[in-house]
C-alpha cells in the first residue's frame, strides 16, 4: 500500500485499536546514526550519548552480523539514561543459516552477550529470511529452548506467507512472542501485529523505496493517533529507513506527533 493510500482504517486493522491508555511508548531507529543536519543541534558526546538524549530506545542491528565483546555491550549500556532500552537483533547464524534449528550453545552464546546490557535490554528481535517457511515442529522446539534460557520480551519478524496462519499465531501467543508489524509488508498480513498482544513492535523500513524513503507527515500523524489509543502495555516503533538518513527525522516527527 502506498503512502497516498494510507488511511486510518488501514492502521486500525493493522494495530487492532481500542480506546485505552497506553503504558509505554518507545520510538527510535535501527542503530544510532545522526545525520549531519541534526548533529549540530545536539550536545557533545559519542553518537550514542547524543542520540539517547533524543530517543528512549534503539535497535542494535550489528549483532546480526557479528559478536561483540562483553565490554562493548557494557559500554553501550553505560552510555544511555536509566529509562533507555535496547532491542537486539539475533545473529544470522540462528535466523538465516540455521533457520531457528540452531544449537542451544549458539542461542546461549547470543543471549549471554545481549544480557550484558543488564536492565537496558528491552527486547530480542528474530528476523527470519523471506525463504524461511513455518515449520511447527522446528518453531516449537526453538521457542521452548528460548524460553528455557530467556524469559524477557521477544519479537519475531517472519516474512514467508506460511507464518501468517492461526497455527503460527497460536504458537507465538503460547510462548509470549509478539509478531512484528512491518511496513512495507511482504504479504498483507505482515502489516498486522499478532502473537503476544502485550507488546507491539513496529518496524518501519521505508516505502516505496525500502531503507531509503521517508514517511509523509500525514502517515506519521495517523500512526501517532492510533498508537495513543492502543491497549498494549508496551509499543516500540523502530525506523529502519536509515540508508538515506530518513529514520532520524521520521522518528523525531513521530515523537512530536505522539506527544
Amino acid at each position: 500500500m502506498t503512502h497516498a493510500k494510507v488511511t486510518e482504517n488501514h492502521y486500525i486493522g493493522a494495530f487492532c485499536i481500542e480506546s485505552q491508555y497506553m503504558k509505554s511508548l518507545r520510538i527510535g531507529t535501527a542503530g544510532w546514526s545522526i545525520p549531519k543536519q541534526f548533529a549540530a543541534t545536539l550536545p557533545h558526546g559519542t553518537h550514542l550519548v547524543r542520540y539517547s538524549q533524543i530517543f528512549n530506545c534503539a535497535e542494535i542491528n550489528s549483532s546480526f552480523y557479528r559478536s561483540h565483546r562483553h565490554s562493548t555491550w557494557e559500554k553501550w549500556a553505560n552510555s544511555v539514561p536509566d529509562g533507555f532500552r535496547f532491542s537486539v537483533k539475533a545473529p544470522k547464524t540462528i535466523t538465516h543459516e540455521a533457520k531457528l534449528a540452531c544449537t542451544q550453545a549458539q542461542l546461549q552464546n547470543f543471549l549471554t552477550e545481549a544480557n550484558a546490557l543488564g536492565g537496558k535490554l528491552g527486547t530480542i528481535l528474530f528476523q527470519l529470511p523471506p525463504s524461511s517457511v513455518f515449520n511447527p515442529t522446528t518453531a516449537k522446539k526453538f521457542f521452548t529452548m528460548l524460553r528455557d534460557l530467556y524469559s524477557g520480551n521477544t519479537v519475531i519478524e517472519p516474512r514467508h506467507a506460511t507464518w501468517f496462519i492461526p497455527e503460527a499465531d497460536d504458537l507465538l501467543q503460547r510462548f509470549r512472542i509478539a509478531r512484528v508489524a512491518a511496513d512495507p509488508a511482504r504479504v498483507p498480513q505482515a502489516a498486522y501485529s499478532a502473537g503476544w498482544g502485550e507488546l507491539i513492535y513496529c518496524r518501519l523500513h521505508g516505502s516505496p523505496r525500502i531503507y531509503y524513503s521517508s514517511y509523509p507527515a500525514t502517515y506519521l500523524r495517523v500512526l501517532a493517533a492510533i498508537i495513543a489509543a492502543h491497549p498494549a502495555k508496551e509499543i516500540w516503533c523502530i525506523f529502519d529507513n536509515t540508508a538515506s538518513g530518513a529514520a532520524f527525522g521520521d522518528a523525531q516527527s513521530l515523537k512530536h506527533f505522539a506527544s
